[in-house]
């Protein structure tokens, strides 16, 4: 008999590299419901999957602010109901991995990152995000609070993969478990190589503090090279007036765009420190450099000298030597050569590197429920 199989996920409201994971295991399992606290229906690549989503769906700015519904995330995925199941994967850089499985469920975790804010730089989110200096005062214990219950949680799959050594290294360290390491995939036909002139730089992500898209705007304010950044987030409004016309902010822009962006780019930049991070990879499929901050995921994405430059610190005068080193080889950057790095991490790598950890945990039968449209 087929084992039965579900997918939980913290919440689905944008598209960034968990989202994507996600998309490439329902596209693998497209009968298995997918469990999630909130969920944004413009996201066309779940138009067909069956999302049960948590009472937070109901109100109604949750799905654009989930941020601020972090303390009910632990109870919404306590008290999902998966006892019609035999496998149960989770997607977690959240609360998702605190799901209850019955004792003969196999529970396998594909982690993102253990939570960020609670673990490695919790005085930073605090200190960083805009919000009221009261709530700032009692976010502290309640991180706390968080904290103790993550630690609980982080026991309850039988099994973690961990999506870079990065974050292998942070499992052990905050949860003390053991895990194996199966990258993101990287969607390699959606990208393409252009011959077309490259005339400006590329920043894609959330508008957020720790992806120090701050540094950048000082750098290219500075520089007066023309940048284009793609992405929203809390700090959208305060980048943008701080930024010179060469700055351009393009929002939130449509999936079938994004291509054609990486593709004329001369190179992306990648300032912030990430578990792993999907965009270079996308770049790097589109045969564009990236200059990123060396540490974090992307020591595991980018080839030095080959498919990109690395800095060693998140500062200005590094990011412009970065640059101005870039510059002065660009035209030794092969984009053929990037583009076939990138395809060590192609959707169908993932596939197969996660078919064989479930048959190691799950058994044989497993292999009749994964669907040949991801090999494609």
């Amino acid at each position: 008999m087929n084992p039965r199989i579900a997918i939980a996920a913290d919440w689905l409201t944008s598209r960034g590299g968990a989202e994507r994971v996600i998309s490439v295991l329902h596209r693998m399992f497209p009968d298995a419901p997918i469990y999630t606290s909130l969920y944004d229906d413009s996201l066309e690549e779940f138009s067909d999957a069956e999302i049960i989503t948590s009472y937070l769906q109901n109100i109604p700015f949750a799905a654009k602010r989930h941020q601020l519904f972090l303390a009910f995330m632990p109870h919404v995925f306590e008290s999902f109901d998966f006892k019609d199941f035999d496998i149960v994967i989770s997607s977690c850089h959240s609360c998702a991995k605190g799901i209850i499985t019955k004792p003969n469920t196999t529970h396998i975790c594909y982690c993102h990152s253990p939570m960020r804010y609670i673990w490695d730089n919790a005085a930073e989110y605090i200190k960083e995000y805009e919000m009221n200096p009261l709530l700032k005062k009692l976010g502290e214990p309640f991180l706390h609070k968080i904290r103790i219950w993550d630690k609980l949680a982080a026991n309850r799959p039988d099994h973690f993969i961990a999506n870079s050594s990065h974050i292998k290294d942070k499992i052990k360290k905050f949860y003390k478990r053991d895990s194996v390491v199966i990258h993101p995939p990287v969607d390699m036909d959606r990208f393409y190589l252009s011959a077309a002139p490259k005339k400006y730089y590329l920043a894609i992500g959330r508008l957020t503090p720790y992806k120090k898209f701050s540094l950048l705007v000082d750098v290219f304010n500075d520089l007066k090279q023309p940048l284009k950044i793609v992405g929203t987030g809390v700090e959208y409004k305060k980048l943008r007036e701080r930024a010179n016309k060469n700055i351009e902010f393009l929002g939130k822009v449509p999936e079938n765009e994004i291509p054609h962006l990486y593709a004329e780019a001369r190179c992306l930049i990648f300032p912030q420190v990430e578990d792993f991070g999907i965009a270079p990879l996308e770049a790097m499929a589109s045969g564009t450099p990236v200059i990123a901050y060396k540490a974090g995921g992307a020591l595991e994405t980018i080839a030095d000298y080959i498919t990109g430059l690395f800095f060693d610190e998140q500062t200005a005068i590094q990011l412009e030597a970065a640059l101005y080193k870039f510059e002065r080889m660009y035209d030794k950057f092969d984009p053929q050569k990037i583009r076939n790095h990138a395809q060590k991490f192609s959707v169908e790598n993932f596939v197969e590197k996660f078919e064989k950890f479930m048959v190691s945990a799950s058994g044989k039968g497993v292999l009749e429920k994964i669907q040949p449209v991801a090999r494609v």
